[in-house]
């Protein structure tokens, strides 16, 4: 699938960039990835709460051959097919997609920020060189 074709589709949407990646294509909005595009098939990024309407849909996960099997990626989704011609009910999912996005973005912050507030300063004692008096 061309960009063109990647951007039209998501124009209801809004802007999105596209980025070639691992033989596919990731579609980006504000630098969080929303959809993963292999082989021609959109996936949309998904979590617990997005997952079930996939289901409903009777859609599944990514998923990718590996020397050891078949490998799921389930944080991406298969698109309904649907919506490859229906751009407004596409934005519908684009922007469930990006709330997803942006929950696992919040999500990856407050861990971080939690251990910054965690630390205490060390109680080492700083070592003087030898041979130098205090002066």
């Amino acid at each position: 699938m061309d960009a063109e074709t990647i951007l039209e589709l998501f124009r209801e949407f809004g802007p999105v960039s596209i980025r070639r990646m691992f033989g596919g294509q990731g579609v980006f909005v504000e630098g969080r990835m929303i959809a993963l595009i292999s082989r021609d098939v959109i996936h949309l990024k998904a979590d617990a709460e997005a997952i079930p309407e996939f289901e409903r849909e009777k859609l599944g996960p990514f998923t990718y051959a590996t020397k050891d099997g078949e490998h799921k990626l389930t944080s991406y989704w298969r698109m309904p097919e649907r919506l490859y011609d229906d751009p407004e009910e596409l934005a519908q999912w684009a922007r469930r997609a990006h709330a997803t996005a942006l929950r696992a973005a919040a999500r990856k912050e407050k861990p971080a920020k939690a251990k910054k507030a965690v630390r205490r300063p060390s109680r080492t004692k700083l070592k003087r060189p030898r041979g130098r008096s205090r002066t």
